[in-house]
């Protein structure tokens, strides 16, 4: 976000990287899948004829429990009709009504759809089978004030296979990590809108993804499901990721300061960034099978004019907040793709290799890395199409012919069918990821091939000419001691400038009207 940061500096008054909402998924690996339920429930005496009227019973007991902690430690539990109820609202509400400072705020009981096990007739087999499938059961929300993450809450699923949830919001956090340094910061709502110090702030916020999980989600775990003990045996939750967001927020002076700016960030995220781009910023390669899903779309919401873009379920996210601040934001729902760098075990020998990243707790720390510099390439991306010089300052330099090492260089003619072509090749997604070499260009912009080798050879001096010229001008760059060639950010300006004015009315963008 280096480029960003340069062009905007004297706008911006700080910037903060943290985990936002995080969603963490524990399960009892024996009781996964529908056979290792049956084997399980048969070895405890269960048969499948008694299935039925065996897991209802432990419903009601871990009900009661819930009952009996709330009215143990003097907190209510209610039990929610409608799954319209804001259940995070209500429990913030009921913690500042109390004054509840530490310990269990409230407990709620819903009805919701859940995963569990029914006993079916199988023709195939002749005989019942358990399944896996979809039907309702009472879920348990015990909301926390916690010293360490602060409104917390963890969801209990009432029937097999009894899978917890656990939300943290990274900012509440983060805020009561600052409470105990004694840095001084201003919050409005979920976002930071000032910071005293926010280097050191950042520092805080670093720790985050490399703490204990385990430890603390085990103490959690046994507080709010008894039968743990016994009854399971004393087996454990593997925790992993269901949904982390990772959010980078640039405070501004003021909000006129981020709203002069604003509706040019919008313009410049919807109608430049093409797909090839949200696969960039996903660090992913265009492929001619790709199967996936990429989308990009504009609301406005309550707290600002939100634009998003997403490759399949993983997503960016940009909008205002609180008037003064920009928030770029990453889910990683689904890592498939992506890697880290552990210990493994290979012929009996212990190794760090670069392996497939996985959803454990284990590896959050990879997730950060990758949705920060998700983040950061975004705003870089949005850089590239400059706010402050008018289209004239950028591009006049170029359209003028340039003399390097005694030899002179043409003009370029950045709107021209023909320039325009050779820029939009060399902007594509998967070029930023790695550079491009005389192969690559040519594929792109002769996508036939040669029908004879004087035709491959015409081609490929007319790509070297192009290069040379766009190394003239300093928009390119040679890979030193490679074949590679990597735009340089004054090359994106100029290339992503004259794209935008060559295919796009920028004095028309639409934003959407407010909704009554």
């Amino acid at each position: 976000m280096d480029l960003f940061l340069a062009q905007y500096k004297e706008r911006i008054t700080g910037v903060l990287s943290a985990p936002d909402r995080l969603i963490f998924r524990g399960t009892l690996r024996q009781l996964c899948m529908a056979e290792n339920t049956a084997r399980w429930y048969a070895w405890r005496g269960v048969g499948l004829g008694g299935f039925e009227n065996h897991i209802w019973p432990e419903s009601k007991r871990l009900k009661k429990h819930a009952e009996d902690m709330a009215k143990r430690l003097g907190r209510p539990y209610e039990h929610l009709a409608s799954s319209k109820i804001g259940k995070q609202e209500r429990a913030d509400e009921i913690a500042r009504r109390d004054k509840i400072r530490e310990g269990l705020v409230c407990v709620f009981g819903a009805t919701e759809t859940c995963w569990s096990f029914r006993v079916r007739k199988d023709p195939a087999a002749k005989y019942p089978q358990l399944k896996r499938e979809e039907r309702r059961c009472l879920f348990l929300y015990f909301y926390f004030k916690d010293r360490e993450f602060g409104l917390m809450h963890v969801r209990l699923q009432t029937l097999p296979p009894f899978d917890m949830q656990i939300y943290i919001n990274g900012r509440e956090w983060l805020a009561l990590m600052m409470d105990r340094e004694g840095l001084g910061y201003e919050r409005q709502k979920n976002c930071f809108v000032s910071l005293e110090d926010a280097e050191r702030a950042q520092k805080l916020a670093d720790l985050m993804p490399r703490f204990h999980w385990t430890g603390a989600f085990r103490a959690f775990a046994d507080r709010v499901n008894p039968l743990l003990k016994k009854a399971l045996g004393g087996r454990k939750y593997f925790w992993t990721l269901r949904e982390a967001e990772y959010a980078t927020d640039i405070m501004f002076k003021d909000e006129k300061a981020l709203q002069e700016c604003y509706p040019h960030f919008l313009h410049v995220a919807i109608t430049n960034f093409s797909s090839e781009d949200v696969l960039k910023f996903f660090e992913r390669r265009v492929k001619r099978d790709f199967a996936g899903t990429i989308e990009t779309d504009l609301k406005r919401l309550p707290e600002g004019i939100r634009v998003r873009h997403r490759l399949n379920q993983n997503w960016v996210k940009m909008y205002d907040k609180q008037g003064t601040v920009l928030r770029i934001e990453t889910t990683i729902n689904s890592p498939k793709g992506y890697r880290v760098r552990r210990q493994v075990r290979r012929g009996g020998k212990v190794l760090m290799k670069w392996t497939i990243l996985r959803k454990g707790v284990g590896d959050f720390y990879r997730w950060v890395e990758i949705a920060r510099s998700v983040n950061g390439r975004y705003l870089d991306a949005i850089a590239s199409v400059p706010l402050i010089k008018p289209s004239r300052d950028i591009l006049d330099p170029v359209s003028r012919p340039v003399i390097k090492k005694k030899l002179r260089y043409r003009a370029l003619r950045p709107v021209s069918i023909e320039d325009s072509r050779l820029f939009a090749s060399i902007m594509r997604g998967e070029f930023h990821l790695r550079g491009f070499r005389n192969h690559d260009l040519r594929a792109s912009l002769f996508p036939d091939p040669p029908s004879n080798p004087t035709e491959a050879k015409r081609h490929a001096a007319y790509v070297t000419r192009k290069t040379r010229l766009l190394r003239a001008h300093g928009m390119v760059r040679k890979v030193s001691g490679s074949s590679y060639y990597r735009v340089t950010r004054r090359g994106v300006a100029i290339m992503a400038t004259a794209l935008n004015l060559r295919n796009y009315d920028v004095n028309s963008f639409p934003l959407p009207r407010k909704t009554a």
